[in-house]
């Protein structure tokens, strides 16, 4: 049967979950784009700044843990539908964070207005938008047969960089021409058409009616029976008895505050330590971020290539690891360079993030590498909690060394001493890995 015979509305929800994860990183980004300003604004210090964006790493981190099993005892409509009014309604708190602070001052917050105001609006936004990636991978394994579920994820988790791209080419404008409050208002309400999309078009397969005979037997071709043991109540503590799970959580926190730190603090390098203006960032992120697509491209591909070698697959993925793990080392000429043009570090923190795109895609593959498919979900739940709360590490230890740099004139040492931990953290979370995991082991989770 062919697809045009078979239909193909399946890709239509593909496209949805790729809007929402689009939207996902628009929301994220817009604080970190109008930080310069901000920060001038309120007069925050950079530690003051490392406070806010740790409070979402840490709500995010939180949420993450618990994320799937609500998920899976209310349905991925309703859990998705809640899931982006939550961080759609957090996205706009950030126009009207002073008032809000203003309330929680006077409730006894020991924190100034503005601060108080952003840090509620992160938290709000940081819990709605835990629920993206879990929802999304859920839905993907109801509207896909196994074939094709890895073609699908890879489509919806692109829009997490074409997010990253948009929002340094749209943010700024909308904060020049119409107030930084307008770029929050604007962004946020992108989520409320979004759920007005999904209400109409989304149900599951066997209620949907927009699904043909033969694409719904497409897409049960290879359906399973339901495991002895639901993953939703697999106890934790099971899991952290294996080194493999731990090996995961190293993995994760040792270099998703990588990632966080490029996107939470490069806008504020950028007008640091070179003097631009929100709207001159705009474009060397932009560019900068369109890396990061080769990356999650070519890092799914990587391990196939010594998969086609004799390497089985946990270790031709952690063969692949290990050559992405060199690639970010090409951080620390960015200081280095940066005399020349500003254009060095900002390609050569591509590569960097290019690395980190590639690596995440291989990490997050090696729990289906060695565990049972009811256990997958609660272990990439326990890494993402680890990977939050290395975000928040990164964070707080930014602030706090370019405070410290910046006061006696010499910021740029702070952002070399930054910028090298970033590229050193993938050897050493390596190496961590294989010195917990040292060959393949499958792990049985009854």
């Amino acid at each position: 049967m062919t697809p045009a015979t078979m239909g193909n509305y399946r890709w239509t929800i593909c496209a949805l979950l790729f809007f929402a994860t689009t939207v996902n990183y628009l929301d994220r980004q817009v604080l970190s784009l109008l930080a310069p300003a901000l920060s001038k604004e309120f007069a925050w210090s950079n530690s003051d700044y490392a406070n806010v964006t740790a409070v979402f790493q840490f709500g995010y981190a939180i949420s993450m843990l618990f994320a799937g099993r609500f998920i899976d005892a209310i349905g991925t409509k309703r859990a998705f539908l809640i899931a982006v009014a939550v961080w759609s309604l957090g996205a706009l708190m950030h126009a009207f964070a002073v008032p809000v602070g203003g309330v929680l001052v006077a409730l006894g917050i020991g924190l100034p207005a503005s601060l108080a105001g952003f840090m509620a609006s992160r938290l709000v936004l940081a819990v709605g938008e835990a629920g993206n990636f879990p929802a999304a991978i859920k839905a993907t394994a109801e509207y896909f047969p196994k074939q094709e579920r890895s073609f699908a994820t890879g489509i919806f988790n692109s829009g997490a960089n074409v997010g990253a791209i948009l929002a340094p080419l749209t943010v700024p404008w909308i904060a020049v021409n119409w107030g930084w409050q307008m770029a929050f208002i604007a962004i946020g309400a992108i989520g409320f058409l979004w759920m007005v999309l999904w209400q109409v078009y989304y149900d599951t397969p066997s209620r949907q009616k927009r699904l043909g005979a033969a694409e719904l037997a497409h897409i049960d071709s290879d359906r399973e029976p339901p495991p002895a043991v639901d993953g939703a109540r697999l106890p934790w503590f099971r899991l952290l008895a294996h080194r493999q799970t731990w090996a995961f959580v190293v993995g994760k926190f040792m270099t998703d505050g990588v990632w966080w730190f490029y996107l939470f603090w490069l806008p504020k390098y950028l007008a640091g330590q070179y003097g631009m203006s929100t709207t001159q960032i705009a474009l060397p992120l932009a560019v900068l971020y369109s890396m990061t697509m080769v990356g999650s491209i070519g890092g799914g591909w990587f391990p196939a290539f010594f998969m086609a070698r004799g390497l089985a697959p946990y270790e031709g993925r952690m063969r692949a690891m290990l050559v992405i793990a060199f690639f970010p080392l090409a951080v620390l000429l960015a200081q280095p360079l940066g005399g020349i043009s500003y254009w060095l570090p900002v390609l050569l923190i591509g590569v960097g993030a290019s690395a980190h795109q590639a690596w995440s895609a291989n990490l997050f593959t090696t729990v289906s590498d060695m565990f049972p498919k009811h256990a997958v979900a609660t272990v990439v739940g326990i890494g993402g909690m680890a990977g939050g709360l290395g975000g928040v590490v990164v964070s707080k230890l930014g602030g706090s060394i370019f405070d410290a740099y910046g006061a006696r004139g010499e910021l740029a040492t702070g952002y070399m001493i930054m910028f090298s931990l970033c590229a050193l953290a993938y050897l050493a979370a390596w190496c961590l890995m294989k010195l917990l995991v040292p060959r393949h082991r499958q792990i049985d989770a009854p």
